[in-house]
């Protein structure tokens, strides 16, 4: 039986908070069984919550400490919820639920999946991987956790790896699934125009919403690199039109259009978005540009985030905070090693243009050589670093 797989883009995807996953992720589709339970019929009772409960509340929490039954869609629940509002606090919520099941003697390949999305979505990548090889021991073909595996080795810019991750979903999802994870690898290795072309050919007329939003943020993504901006921009269109939450495609889409000197667009696109902070660094973005007087709020919310973060040891939004640095405060030196610090973590393309831009804007672009050997070494192909005056 084929899985009806997540997309489990990054809030980072790295993508961003997002990836995820943006950071490829994000998709924001829950996470399934590869073999999913379904019942003989409507009324069939799964699991008993206690009267008046709602999945947010303490007795629903409480209740899966005992019954995995209810801690793997609770934890389920709260993982979408986070990926769909960019609410960090649901994947403390998840975590929470899935910690009695994912200890050192946990059989429950669910558990052990569901809590690498929670750690990939936290950008702690590797302790993601070290709880995918866990559920792989009990699972060796779950589609889930190699389509999670891909991801974020692809945020790595561990493409070799990634490449084997996908071939494992040959058969266990659906083709359209198959082709995304292997041709969007291609497409950051030096077959851009091939693999535009493929996911471009892809039949679409069978595809859930989902899976259509992932293909046209990819195609996007694609376009963007190959200094393509009319077919980025109604990719993007295309993506919302099939997933209107998908932050990460409004993000994309938002770059696109600030690159173009098009604030006032981009302020109607991440209308009513401030409380993301992804999104809420891309208005920031567009109100530098137009002089907004409602920049000095925007700006106020974003050092609140990172000085927060700095406090508790996290770096979830590295990307994000060079971005700000350089785009919202000109302050580069400080951005370059934002960026730098960055870059020891995740390997996006996005990575590689915020880390240049930041080496250039200081005045030394060497400082970004590592990106730039990685650029080369993998045969990515990108019209934006291009315009930064880099021979690659």
């Amino acid at each position: 039986m084929q899985a009806s797989a997540a997309l489990p883009r990054a809030l980072t995807r790295g993508r961003i908070l997002p990836a995820v996953v943006g950071v490829w992720w994000v998709a924001t589709t829950g996470l399934t069984h590869a073999s999913p339970y379904t019942p003989s019929a409507d009324a069939q009772i799964l699991a008993q919550i206690p009267a008046g409960a709602r999945h947010a509340q303490l007795p629903a929490r409480r209740l899966a400490r005992d019954r995995i039954d209810v801690a793997l869609p609770l934890a389920r629940i709260y993982i979408n919820e986070s990926r769909t509002t960019g609410d960090l606090r649901m994947l403390g919520y998840a975590d929470a639920v899935l910690a009695p099941w994912v200890g050192p003697n946990s059989d429950s390949a669910d558990a052990l999946i569901l809590h690498a999305a929670v750690l990939q979505s936290r950008h702690d990548f590797s302790a993601a991987l070290r709880e995918l090889d866990r559920g792989l021991r009990l699972r060796p073909d779950d589609p889930q956790a190699w389509l999670i595996r891909a991801t974020v080795l692809r945020v790595l810019g561990r493409y070799e790896e990634a490449s084997l991750a996908c071939r494992k979903l040959s058969g266990r999802v659906s083709v359209a699934v198959d082709t995304l994870c292997e041709q969007g690898l291609r497409g950051l290795t030096g077959e851009l125009t091939s693999a535009y072309a493929a996911l471009t050919d892809l039949p679409t007329h069978t595809m859930p919403a989902a899976e259509r939003a992932w293909r046209d943020s990819e195609l996007g993504e694609m376009a963007v690199r190959m200094g393509r901006d009319e077919a980025a921009e109604r990719w993007f269109k295309d993506g919302l039109a099939s997933a209107p939450e998908d932050f990460y495609i409004r993000a994309a889409y938002a770059d696109l259009l600030l690159r173009q000197r098009r604030a006032n667009d981009a302020l109607v696109l991440l209308m009513g978005k401030e409380n993301l902070e992804p999104l809420l660094l891309r208005i920031a973005i567009a109100q530098k540009q137009l002089h907004d007087p409602g920049l000095a709020a925007s700006r106020a919310r974003l050092n609140a985030v990172f000085a927060a973060e700095h406090q508790r040891g996290e770096g979830l939004h590295r990307r994000e905070e060079a971005r700000f640095l350089l785009d919202v405060e000109g302050e580069a030196r400080a951005a370059l090693i934002a960026a730098t610090d960055n870059w020891q973590v995740q390997h996006e393309t996005d990575d590689v243009l915020v880390f240049v831009q930041a080496a250039n804007a200081t005045g030394s672009p060497q400082a970004a050589a590592a990106a730039l050997v990685f650029v080369r070494e993998n045969g990515l192909e990108d019209a934006r670093l291009r315009n930064q005056g880099e021979r690659l």
